[in-house]
């Protein structure tokens, strides 16, 4: 079963993953995956640690000659940025007045200082946030990456793009054609389909660094050609869309999860909602629309898989907001860390990671993932099964 845990903090020496249960044989492009680590760093609105952090992950184990054995993968991504801060993150070296200089004690709002501190006994909040980071996310976009070549191998495409900004939609002509989504985002820094909003979201985002705030957005990701009937509608936990939703959520300021028109649907009558039921030759049974996000009962129904995340603007402000010094318990100014204006762009990335991780996962358990090989024709074989049904 595909599974992995991360660990390392953000200005740690290094970003380590393991990721087990990813077929064996599967020719591995390392360079597809230091692409999307790339892409994770990029896009407008980021800070400057961007511009010495430049991600590559490193692979120790569970690959030979760039192919998959089926023992776990052990993933490292280096932190650049630890040079400056080698006494501060001293994991060895017991604490004194020389590495304990940056310690905080006015945590942020909106972020897991305070309570992370309150949870673990930290009176210096830095233990907290080096790890509650979205740097983490730079492992999972290696991770997701990975998963993401499974789904490739299978025929499955995948891509996550920015809906909005700072609430300036930039949707344009929600396509759920993979290759053209591509193409269109590739086309501007905002990995966004509607380019005449480029300019307007550009100054929206200068303006709100000059304010000294942030801003967030909506993410979409969409999956195409995934078989009918992954996950199930036997038990709350074997939900295929649930899973998915968590993953979502389970990302660094994400706040909500659509699956298809999700909220919409709530206002909507059953008549403009549920996808009809057509049929076929050749094609076998299909929906004549795809407002359910290609889940039905938990399960895919072989439609397009559409999951919007809702993502926070960035808890560090340039201009803080109010806080309280856990030490003094005087109202002060949060403390201000290095940050983006916002990240919803590289977020798109680290989304799309996620939710590729949880559809290879699935495909994995509902067949043989042992062998890449294999699976593709168990994979190739059921989608047989489903045209004849």
């Amino acid at each position: 079963m595909i599974n992995y845990l991360t660990a390392g903090e953000s200005h740690g020496p290094e970003l380590s993953g393991i990721l087990t249960g990813i077929p064996a044989g599967l020719h591995l492009d390392i360079d597809e995956i230091n692409a999307a680590l790339a892409a994770r760093q990029g896009g407008y609105g980021r800070g400057n640690r961007q511009k010495i952090e430049h991600d590559q992950v490193i692979i120790t184990g569970g690959v030979r000659h760039g192919v998959t054995l089926g023992s776990p993968i052990a993933l490292t991504v280096k932190n650049r940025d630890h040079a400056q801060w080698s006494k501060i993150m001293d994991p060895v070296t017991p604490a004194n007045a020389e590495n304990t200089l940056r310690a905080v004690s006015r945590p942020r709002p909106g972020h897991a200082d305070l309570v992370g501190g309150m949870k673990y006994g930290h009176r210096d909040m830095r233990n907290v946030l080096e790890r509650s980071s979205a740097r983490e996310t730079a492992m999972r976009v290696a991770v997701g990456n990975i998963c993401k070549q499974v789904l490739e191998a299978l025929g499955v495409k995948i891509v996550g793009h920015v809906e909005s900004i700072g609430g300036i939609e930039a949707a344009g002509n929600l396509s759920t054609d993979v290759t053209t989504i591509e193409k269109s985002i590739e086309a501007n820094d905002l990995r966004i389909l509607d380019q005449g909003k480029v300019a307007e979201i550009h100054q929206r985002i200068d303006q709100a660094k000059r304010d000294g705030d942030t801003l967030g957005g909506v993410i979409r990701v969409v999956a195409e050609n995934l078989p009918a009937g992954l996950g199930s509608y036997t038990s709350w936990d074997t939900k295929l869309d649930a899973k998915v939703a968590g993953a979502v959520v389970g990302v660094n300021a994400m706040k909500g999860c659509e699956i298809g028109d999700g909220f919409e649907n709530a206002v909507r009558p059953g008549s403009q909602v549920m996808d009809e039921i057509d049929w076929e030759k050749g094609k076998g049974f299909t929906r004549n629309s795809d407002h359910l996000g290609g889940f039905e009962g938990g399960m895919t129904n072989g439609m397009p898989v559409i999951v919007k995340a809702a993502m926070k603007p960035i808890p560090t402000l340039y201009k803080p907001l109010q806080s309280a010094d856990i030490n003094s318990k005087e109202i002060k100014k949060a403390t201000v860390e290095r940050s983006d204006t916002t990240a919803i762009v590289p977020a798109s990335i680290v989304i799309e990671a996620v939710v590729a991780i949880e559809l290879a996962k699935a495909i994995c358990e509902t067949f043989d993932g042992s062998q890449i090989d294999r699976l593709k024709k168990q994979v190739a074989d059921y989608r047989n099964e489903l045209l004849n049904f």
